[in-house]
């Protein structure tokens, strides 16, 4: 099919914080030099910010890097974190405050603030526009363009109006291509692009296994007597205890708002466990309740994320492009914090391509002076004090991995004179069906509890419905012979959307992928423990509609 092209110098994927301060800060170069630098942000959400999830406390160091005067120009950073509480939940109705002076000293948020990341990337864009960058919102990346020197590059945008059996309608538009001297992939966790690219450049050779955690998030409208503006909670323990860790998390935002959410390890045995139903209860908790009780819940969604961390964390640059963000694992998980991390990543990729361009270098090159780049940045040496973390709670658990980084946070600043690494894929920790006993889940109330189609409803999710299905099976027979026998089919609870189900016709199982109901978490791609779902871009403009998320 003959195609229509677009040639641009940088091709940026994803309109998150990490693409959106690439974006920005290759434009200040650009202007700062004199030397004209066009650049193209292409995002697969029907807006900037639809796709975008997140807690999120956070630190603005890096905006001042990129925008000093972000104060003056009305970013949406208005509730400063006024004091913190960590819980240790023991029970379903039992927790205690963990005192100060046995906090790893990374989870205190003096002089952060709380905001919406969403809204945070639609002010970026704004920025982005005003210097001059073209963002195109609605328009998927769905495949790599390559040189004949096996360099990338560019991308191809979707094309639109295709049907399920995979014919043209009468809607079809062909998709365009936009090619780029650099294209640099800010996707966000397990972007389907940049799976791509790490395995085809093997660009995780030497490193362990990433690992992932599928993170929860609610926001409430509550009592104006049970808000206290600036307060952060966080929690570990209860429920996460039957084969699963994590923490959960409550933020009072603005206007009475609060945000509350439930991060689950994707490393989790139990086949039985369904983490959104741990969600569920999670906000029963008396800790959590005394705050939800007698609010109107606003909005939902999940995403997962990307938290190996420095152990995990792939070569960064390959022949014609650039991967950065939760894209290739950026996330200080030690603070639970990924969006200044990803930002700054940004920012050294547009001042490596920036001089690169600067210096005449030629399209399609491997800059791999950006892992160079990188390493002599704020970003390697904070990635390095947490590369314990994540390790330590997987091998020792809660209280003793929780102890294990008190020290190392505490007493040794990050350093540690050990690497503790887990080598073992999320996906392969699934037990078999036999190994746990069912967990019986309380139906939900209504109240702080709910279904999940009552969630997805709120999360704003759209798709065409005729149109190829974008969660591809490698082998349809999987399903049923080996995952519903082995595991009960576990697609059926870790799918925080209700995508998939198993249901009786003529007597007989059969597997149902209800793809309109996909929040994009990528849950399924990573945690199907035969590895037998790979999730792919779908329509452009489809997905989930977060306003302030």
């Amino acid at each position: 099919m003959e195609r229509e092209s677009m040639e641009f110098d940088v091709v940026i994927v994803g309109a998150g914080p990490a693409g959106l301060a690439t974006a920005c800060r290759l434009m200040q170069i650009s202007q700062d030099s004199g030397k004209e630098i066009t650049v193209c942000v292409v995002e697969k959400g029907s807006e900037v910010g639809a796709h975008i999830l997140s807690g999120a406390v956070f630190e603005t160091k890096v905006l001042d890097e990129l925008f000093s005067d972000w104060r003056e120009k009305d970013a949406p950073i208005k509730t400063a974190v006024t004091h913190d509480e960590i819980y240790l939940l023991s029970s379903a109705t039992d927790g205690r405050v963990m005192p100060n002076a046995f906090v790893p000293k990374t989870m205190h948020n003096d002089g952060n603030f709380i905001i919406s990341v969403g809204n945070l990337s639609r002010w970026l864009a704004n920025r982005a526009e005003e210097l001059g960058v073209e963002i195109f919102p609605g328009f998927a990346a769905s495949e790599l363009l390559f040189n004949a020197d096996n360099s990338v590059k560019g991308i191809l945008i979707g094309d639109m109006g295709v049907g399920a059996d995979g014919e043209p309608k009468d809607s079809f538009m062909p998709g365009m291509e936009l090619h780029a001297k650099y294209t640099v992939f800010s996707e966000g966790c397990r972007g389907h692009l940049g799976k791509q690219l790490i395995e085809k450049y093997h660009l995780d050779n030497g490193k362990t296994p990433q690992h992932y955690g599928l993170g929860f998030k609610e926001i409430w409208k509550v009592p104006a007597e049970q808000h206290e503006q600036g307060k952060v909670v966080h929690t570990g323990g209860w429920p996460l205890t039957e084969g699963a860790s994590g923490g959960g998390f409550l933020y009072h935002m603005e206007d009475n708002q609060i945000a509350v959410g439930l991060i689950i390890d994707l490393n989790y045995k139990n086949p039985h466990l369904s983490p959104f139903d741990e969600f569920q209860r999670y906000k029963t908790h008396p800790v959590i309740a005394k705050y939800l009780t007698g609010g109107e819940r606003l909005s939902y969604g999940a995403r997962a994320i990307t938290k190996g961390g420095l152990n995990s964390l792939p070569k960064m640059s390959f022949p014609g492009g650039l991967i950065i963000g939760c894209n290739a694992g950026t996330l200080n998980f030690a603070k639970i914090k990924g969006t200044h991390t990803a930002m700054k990543s940004g920012i050294v990729a547009a001042e490596t391509l920036g001089k690169a361009m600067m210096a005449g270098v030629e399209g399609g090159k491997d800059l791999d002076c950006y892992q160079t780049h990188i390493e002599e940045s704020w970003l390697h040496e904070e990635l390095y004090k947490s590369r314990n973390f994540g390790p330590a709670m997987h091998k020792f658990g809660t209280y003793l991995g929780g102890a294990f980084n008190y020290i190392d946070q505490n007493w040794f600043g990050g350093k540690f004179p050990i690497t503790l690494r887990d080598e073992h894929p999320d996906y392969a920790q699934m037990a078999s069906v036999s190994a746990y006993s069912k967990i019986d889940y309380p139906k939900p109330d209504g109240k702080l509890s709910f279904d999940k189609l009552s969630s997805v409803y709120l999360s704003s999710t759209y798709h065409e419905e005729d149109q190829p299905c974008h969660l591809r099976l490698k082998d349809s027979s999987i399903p049923l012979g080996i995952n519903l026998t082995q595991f009960n089919e576990p697609a059926q609870r870790y799918c925080p959307a209700g995508v998939y189900e198993i249901v009786e016709e003529a007597g007989q199982p059969k597997f149902v992928i209800n793809a309109q109901n996909c929040i994009h978490c990528k849950t399924c791609d990573i945690k199907d423990p035969s590895q037998n779902i790979t999730w792919v871009t779908p329509e452009g403009g489809g997905g989930p509609n977060y306003p302030n998320m």
